[in-house]
């Protein structure tokens, strides 16, 4: 490492938390760790501690929650910190200028997507989605727009046909925070030329709602297959079986033919189900309010005849 720095670190979700640990690994001096509040979470509907906060704690690590950071007094608390960096990994809110101008390496995010692909808060989800074979992490140096500053560093990875986004989020949080410690050395050292985005090639990721997660059985095979691999772990891809919901977690797609959402089979080997140009087998679903199950299991508990229409809501 070539110096010791002065950090205040800035994140909330799991994603962040390898980032902050190798911040610490690194031994550089953090400051404060700032997360957002605590909020209810859970059947009991508690307010939990973010994950990022819970890290904090187990390293006796200062922890600040503003409920805004464009409020004055939250800014003043930072300069008077007088930290070199601010880190910021998938904080929740946007940075003002103010805040921005304060360390002398001014504040570096790191972004889980190849920029300026993908900015916005469900970068790992959308890729998947939208059927990309590579994604990756991308440092830059922040300025108060949404994911539009300069670019430091990149890392790419292919991503698996069967991987979804909770395998992928986890080998992208490692990636972060491998960008992050190689993006602080070589911008300590003077050795990073900042990369103007070019915002002809963006596109945006927006937030997941639970909506998203409809299957349509009039798209193609691979493009249900696509938004399962997507929407796993949350918010999940989902079907109606009559008036009961119906989350759908693995499948793989098939030759089949028939109407869009009809059941063609049901057996130990999965549920077949018609979509436009071929049909796709579930391999494990989740009926509301049960357990999530392989099909075989789910069918020894619950039979579905031949030529039910899935997606309509009675």
């Amino acid at each position: 490492m070539t110096q010791r720095l002065r950090v205040v670190f800035m994140g909330t979700p799991r994603f962040a938390c390898p980032t902050l640990q190798r911040l610490i690994d690194r031994g550089d001096g953090i400051l404060a760790v700032v997360t957002q509040p605590d909020r209810p979470r859970g059947r009991g509907q508690k307010p939990l501690p973010t994950p990022v906060k819970e890290l904090a704690g187990q390293h006796g690590l200062t922890v600040l929650q503003p409920p805004r950071v464009r409020a004055p007094e939250f800014i003043d608390s930072v300069r008077e910190l007088n930290p070199d960096l601010i880190v910021v990994v998938a904080f929740g809110q946007i940075l003002p200028t103010a805040l921005l101008e304060i360390p002398r390496y001014g504040c570096i995010n790191v972004h889980a997507s190849l920029l300026p692909r993908y900015r916005g808060a469900a970068p790992i989800n959308w890729c998947i989605i939208n059927g990309e074979t590579e994604t990756g992490v991308t440092t830059m140096l922040m300025d108060e727009g949404l994911d539009t500053g300069d670019m430091l560093l990149k890392k790419a990875t292919p991503i698996d046909p069967e991987e979804d986004a909770s395998s992928l989020h986890d080998r992208l949080a490692i990636m972060g925070a491998d960008a992050l410690d190689e993006t602080v050395e070589l911008l300590v050292a003077g050795k990073l030329t900042p990369e103007k985005q070019d915002n002809a090639l963006s596109c945006y990721a927006p937030l997941l709602k639970k909506e998203d997660g409809l299957i349509d059985w009039s798209t193609g095979p691979l493009a249900i297959k696509n938004l399962v691999r997507g929407m796993n772990p949350w918010p999940g891809a989902f079907t109606w079986l009559d008036d009961r919901l119906v989350k759908v977690f693995r499948v793989r797609t098939g030759q089949g033919c028939g109407e869009a959402g009809a059941v063609l089979a049901a057996d130990r080997d999965g549920i077949e189900v018609a979509c436009n140009g071929g049909s796709v087998i579930l391999e494990e679903i989740q009926l509301e309010g049960k357990k999530r199950l392989p099909v075989r299991d789910f069918l020894a508990g619950c039979r579905i005849a031949a030529d039910t229409v899935l997606g309509k809501e009675v």
